[in-house]
């Protein structure tokens, strides 16, 4: 029922998408959509939160301007898309809405996406500016990640016991929310979320989740959205910490701050998947 209720609010807002063309069409004016500035330039560091956090800061992105036009029809596509998803029920990967939305316009040599680098910012666009999540417009990214421990979920009714997996755990979805995924059981002292996928596949074959008591974690590098969401619920959920082992490097730090604040790109996600209380081991 929860899901019903919040597709048919998400379907509305991308309408509305449409409806914006349609009325400033009926009114002989320029279709204008109002799109949240997620750059530097709005983004903001909330000390005493420890979250990087979007500002207020909006562009607006038109049809009538001859820099915006092609940006606009690639929104508006983008969106219709996703309303389709919607009114079929049906979860897509982001690979798919870019193929979907991939075609040579009529009469032109034109491509509506040269690539995929162009498709999914729009998806974040139209998530930050709808206040709609990428798991609310149906939209998932492969899978990226895996767990192992003394963890018990439900995904989609099934039983899944994170410590009876063998060592290759079980592959994190990229949705982990609450209506998705389920958190049955934990029983771990805390959460080490590891950088490197070597590193992890070293771990879990030595067991040691069993002898310190712990979820392992791994993004396989950067960590992705739902390797982070389900760090958070587990740390928020089950009061326990969580410690990030990456590389010594620049980089590694980078990734331990995402982990902890937030990042600039997803700053509209940090009150969701940040972890300030994370603790960096190295």
């Amino acid at each position: 029922m929860a899901k019903a209720k919040t597709s048919g609010a998400v379907e509305k807002k991308l309408v509305g998408v449409a409806d914006v063309v349609i009325t400033a069409a009926d009114r002989s004016k320029d279709p204008t959509l109002s799109i949240p500035v997620r750059s530097l330039a709005n983004v903001n560091f909330n000390e005493k939160r420890g979250l990087i956090e979007l500002g207020k800061r909006k562009q607006a992105r038109t049809f009538f301007n001859v820099a915006m036009a092609k940006k606009f029809m690639q929104t508006v596509l983008v969106a219709d898309a996703l309303a389709e998803l919607q009114r079929a029920d049906l979860t897509t990967s982001l690979r798919e809405i870019y193929y979907r939305t991939k075609h040579t316009m009529k009469g032109s040599h034109e491509n509506t996406f040269d690539g995929q680098n162009e498709s999914d910012p729009l998806i974040e666009d139209l998530e930050v500016s709808l206040a709609a999540l990428r798991e609310e417009l149906h939209v998932r990214a492969e899978n990226a990640g895996s767990v192992v421990g003394p963890l018990v979920l439900a995904d989609d009714g099934d039983r899944v016991d994170c410590a009876r997996l063998g060592k290759g755990g079980y592959s994190v979805p990229s949705i982990v929310e609450p209506e998705y995924i389920e958190i049955r059981r934990c029983t771990a002292d805390f959460v080490l979320l590891v950088e490197k996928g070597t590193q992890w596949n070293r771990l879990s074959e030595d067991k040691f989740w069993r002898r310190y008591n712990c979820v392992l974690l791994t993004g396989n590098g950067q960590p992705p959205r739902g390797v982070r969401r389900l760090a958070r619920r587990l740390h928020e959920e089950y009061k326990i910490p969580v410690y990030v082992l990456v590389d010594n490097d620049p980089w590694g730090y980078y990734i331990y701050s995402v982990v902890k604040q937030g990042s600039i790109n997803l700053a509209f996600e940090s009150e969701r998947m940040a972890i300030p209380k994370a603790k960096f081991i190295g």
